[in-house]
């Protein structure tokens, strides 16, 4: 009998993700992590913590599971916390849901659970795992999840083979409906619970509020740029090479204060991300305003009018190599290589149409078409039919 530690959140799908399990005669131990408890920080004056591990005990005690709690907020704020806010800082846009996974789930959690006896770690996510067998070696595939409302491979796109070889993913199989039913019938206690929001693991959060309580407030102007503004009309120059054709349509665009007019006030730089039109506060517009781009330098945020604003579009971007990770090893580029791929550069976006192009730096990622709001410090994730192969921060 094979042992299996749960991460048992307190939410629906990890629940059901223990009971198939348990089902499907493995031995189960369920596991709730706590990832914070620094009142220097405070999070809400709500502790959701608190109320989602009393949902997991209510759980493991009806499946006849045995229940533990493990404290990794010590892990957590280091390689979590500490990183958001200092990519924060320096303007670019972390994704802490994907790091969660990478650092601490995958990681220390995994770790701890092997320590337990554990042969696989089981989380409640919506993707399924695949094993192909190449030159007499497993190699495991990241899967979509079934349901297209909830595939969240993409938070997984940073895990490594030997976290794979360790992971099993009960509900990938099932829609959201099918889980929620499922929990129903077992009369589970999370079985109508809604689904979190948040920081992962962490639980209810804004987090401009958690970002301020290191990342002071700090005025500086909000600029518009037009969209008929000359910076836009520029042709491309000749290209010697189509590295320097990637290069040139990846690069950031450079903005200055005499480029547009001053709308209005912000409280810092640092709070803002690209392709976001909440907390502008500046009225008079017939179209939402959207940030094209935040220099956290000057202390400047540079907006346009409207979702086709040519500033939000662009249609490559670069990976630098130490930010380069490929869950397919075997599939991975040389310098000079191309691939035809499936990308997304943020959860539920449509995959989209793209080619890779392997240089000696890193890579670029060039779409068919171009998108809206490519983010420094995100990730992008790169597909062939439904398998996720590979994935790197946006630089």
């Amino acid at each position: 009998m094979k042992r299996v530690i749960v991460g048992l959140s307190g939410g629906v799908d990890s629940s059901v993700a223990a009971y198939l399990l348990k089902e499907q005669g493995y031995e189960v131990i369920g596991l709730f992590m706590k990832n914070w408890h620094d009142d220097s920080v405070t999070i809400s004056n709500e502790c959701p913590w608190l109320d989602d591990s009393n949902d997991a005990m209510l759980v493991a005690d009806k499946l006849g599971i045995p229940f533990q709690t493990v404290d990794l907020s010590e892990q957590y704020k280091e390689r979590i916390v500490d990183y958001m806010f200092k990519e924060y800082k320096n303007g670019r846009t972390p994704n802490p849901d994907v790091l969660c996974n990478r650092e601490i789930k995958f990681d220390v959690f995994m770790k701890i659970a092997i320590e337990l006896g554990a042969d696989y770690v089981a989380t409640g996510h919506y993707c399924r795992k695949g094993v192909i067998s190449k030159n007499g070696k497993d190699i495991y595939q990241l899967l979509a999840g079934v349901d297209p409302n909830k595939d969240q491979s993409y938070f997984l796109c940073q895990l490594s083979q030997h976290q794979l070889s360790r992971s099993l993913f009960p509900i990938g199989e099932l829609t959201k409906p099918e889980v929620r039913e499922i929990a129903s019938k077992i009369d589970l206690v999370t079985a109508e619970k809604k689904d979190s929001q948040g920081l992962c693991f962490i639980g209810k959060v804004k987090l401009p509020d958690f970002l301020q309580q290191q990342l002071k407030p700090k005025e500086g102007q909000i600029v518009e740029i037009f969209k008929e503004n000359v910076i836009y009309k520029r042709s491309h120059p000749d290209f010697n090479n189509l590295e320097d054709r990637l290069e040139f349509l990846s690069r950031k665009k450079e903005y200055h204060l005499e480029d547009g007019k001053v709308i209005g006030k912000h409280q810092g730089a640092h709070y803002f991300t690209k392709g976001q039109r909440k907390g502008l506060a500046v009225g008079g517009h017939v179209e939402p305003l959207f940030v094209i781009e935040t220099d956290v330098k000057s202390n400047i945020i540079y907006t346009g009018e409207g979702k086709e604003h040519p500033g939000l579009y662009k249609s490559a971007l670069f990976v630098k190599n130490e930010e380069l990770h490929w869950i397919r090893e075997d599939l991975k580029l040389s310098t000079d290589d191309t691939m035809k791929v499936m990308a997304r550069i943020r959860y539920r976006q449509p995959l989209q149409k793209a080619t890779l192009f392997k240089v000696d730096s890193g890579l670029y990622v060039e779409f068919d078409n171009p998108q809206s709001a490519i983010t420094e410090g995100q990730f992008v994730a790169w597909y062939l039919k439904d398998e996720l192969v590979g994935s790197g921060v946006i630089s």
